[in-house]
């Protein structure tokens, strides 16, 4: 029996290298890589032989007689993804992977009297963690790990949404390399305001910024700064405890919310808003969003889109997720022609196809929500003003179909994000990222960037694995070729330098306190784990000498 590729797919292609019949596409050497909204196993060439699964971060490849009634349908999305064409054939050496892959990665023979490099990297999330690793497997390097937070994690621990709990599981991948004895961790280490990055660099042969996106994109609209109107990424922060977020900051007070924009966060957010709270109590959310969540007002969501069914920017997977939460209900409010026409036209493989069976009806923005749990996707619909005094109470939005006014007491703005400026590295102010060639920083040699603060915000977790191997290749054509700057001082000086600066910073020690304590208070509760939400309660966990059960 063949296998399929499921929801929690995260693209970073463990599962292609262990294949033994090449039947797992797109590869990363293949021009479609990185564009797919998830890898497919063809059913045909498999030989149910199983490797993939066992080597999946995320576990999301099942022998499709066992596939859970929500994941059945990935059997026949895994099929039609081969029945369209594609069979691995388009592997070429212009593929923009094909020199950021297994060989030639990385520079085939690294000179055997070239000494281990000493190289810094900022940002402990997938970005950071695929260079670490490549630098750990591939090199003799002594990596010092740096995080601004007092834990480690990233995306992984503060931006997959808590009842994608396979998902998380990528992270036990990462933390094999926290305790690594050529690893120096400093958590809760702050570049640009505890230490410089000239200092860094003072340090270090190279250093490599992970740090992500870390800004949201703004709407630009009269309205937005209404008390009520709040970013996306400020409530996947809530609900996932991160300590720069207070447990106050969202009010589930009203009966209407309106998300702007349809991408996959905005789906998240959609989601954990209705999810029945008994479900969640049994993933790591927040103590504090659990608690909110079970006296929640909330029971509509809609969904503002600025373009059509077929161009929407959730991926299938995320939207049949969608369609599978019990007791919630989806609705396509059709008021515009053009919305039917997208779905009943689109093919199997196309975007829209994934509404078909769902509701379409008219949606009376006038009349309060029905009983029970609902979304609405509202397509060809955008927000021209958030309305209210001081509190939000409305959004009017505009399309072909004429102007509209949405009740609503909460507006979520789930547009993108963008990166912020890095004290000391140059940055480009209409893409939100560092300018770089390679992901060496324009202009300053032995500087190094990967993930978001590289692309943009793109990709999951698994798009960071190629663009890692890229800059890391990178660093070390650079090593080699001696273009690497000397620095004047060692590790062990910056590691002094770091605790002068400030004396909460935690090594690998402390995060494996950390991590026994939010498990033990898991245990009690009988959740994977029970997140500790403040720097105050982080730091104090690690320094205790034993956890208390």
């Amino acid at each position: 029996m063949t296998y399929a590729i499921t929801q929690t797919c995260c693209s970073d292609a463990t599962c292609v290298a262990v294949c033994p019949v090449n039947c797992i596409h797109p590869t990363p050497e293949e021009r479609a890589f990185g564009s797919t909204e998830m890898l497919h196993i063809d059913p045909v060439s498999c030989i149910d032989c199983g490797a993939c699964a066992d080597a999946c971060p995320v576990d999301a490849i099942f022998p499709v007689d066992r596939l859970a009634p929500e994941h059945k349908e990935y059997a026949a999305i895994n099929a039609a993804y081969f029945e369209g064409g594609h069979t691995g054939t388009d592997a070429v050496e212009d593929s923009p992977n094909f020199h950021t892959w297994g060989s030639p990665s990385f520079p085939p023979v690294l000179p055997s009297d070239l000494a281990p490099l000493r190289i810094a990297v900022v940002g402990t999330g997938p970005a950071g963690m695929y260079a670490v690793q490549d630098l750990l497997l591939h090199t003799n390097a002594e990596v010092t790990l740096i995080d601004r937070l007092p834990v480690a994690g990233g995306l992984v621990r503060y931006g997959v949404a808590p009842d994608h709990q396979a998902t998380k599981k990528v992270g036990e991948t990462f933390a094999r390399f926290h305790t690594h004895h050529r690893v120096r961790m400093h958590l809760g280490l702050e570049v640009g305001d505890d230490v410089t990055a000239q200092e860094l660099a003072e340090h270090h042969d190279a250093v490599i910024y992970a740090v992500g996106a870390a800004a949201d994109r703004r709407l630009s609209v009269p309205g937005e700064d209404l008390t009520g109107s709040i970013s996306a990424r400020t409530f996947v922060a809530w609900y996932n405890a991160h300590p720069d977020v207070a447990h106050e900051a969202i009010d589930l007070s009203a009966e209407r919310v309106v998300v702007v924009g349809n991408g996959n966060v905005a789906l998240d957010v959609a989601r954990i808003l209705l999810a029945d709270p008994d479900t969640l109590a049994r993933t790591d959310i927040a103590d504090h969003a659990l608690k909110a969540l079970r006296a929640s007002s909330v029971r509509e969501v809609v969904l503002l889109g600025r373009r059509g069914p077929e161009d929407a920017a959730y991926t299938t997977p995320e939207l049949l997720a969608l369609k599978h939460v019990p007791g919630l209900r989806l609705l396509v409010d059709d008021h515009d022609p053009r919305i039917a026409a997208a779905i009943d036209e689109a093919g199997p493989s196309d975007r829209a196809a994934v509404l078909k069976g769902v509701p379409r009806g008219g949606f009376d923005p006038d009349v309060a929500p029905p009983p029970g749990r609902r979304v609405v996707l509202r397509f060809h619909s955008s927000p021209a003003e958030l309305l209210g005094s001081e509190q939000v109470d409305a959004v009017r939005t505009e399309g072909a179909s004429g102007e509209r006014v949405i009740a609503a007491g909460m507006v979520l703005r789930a547009i993108g994000y963008r990166g912020d400026p890095l004290s000391g590295l140059p940055f480009d102010e209409a893409t939100g990222t560092v300018p770089h060639e390679g992901g060496r920083v324009t202009g300053m040699p032995g500087t190094y960037v990967v993930g978001w603060i590289k692309r943009g915000p793109s990709g999951g977790i698994g798009a960071n694995r190629t663009c890692a191997a890229e800059t890391v290749a990178t660093l070390l054509a650079d090593a080699v070729s001696g273009a690497l700057p000397t620095p004047p001082h060692g590790p062990k000086a910056f590691h002094r330098l770091a605790r002068r600066s400030n004396r909460r910073v935690l090594d690998a020690k402390g995060l494996a306190a950390i991590e026994r304590a939010e498990a033990a208070r898991g245990r009690e509760a009988g959740r994977p784990r029970v997140k500790l939400a403040t720097v105050d309660e982080l730091v104090a966990s690690a320094r205790r000498r034993r956890v208390l059960r």
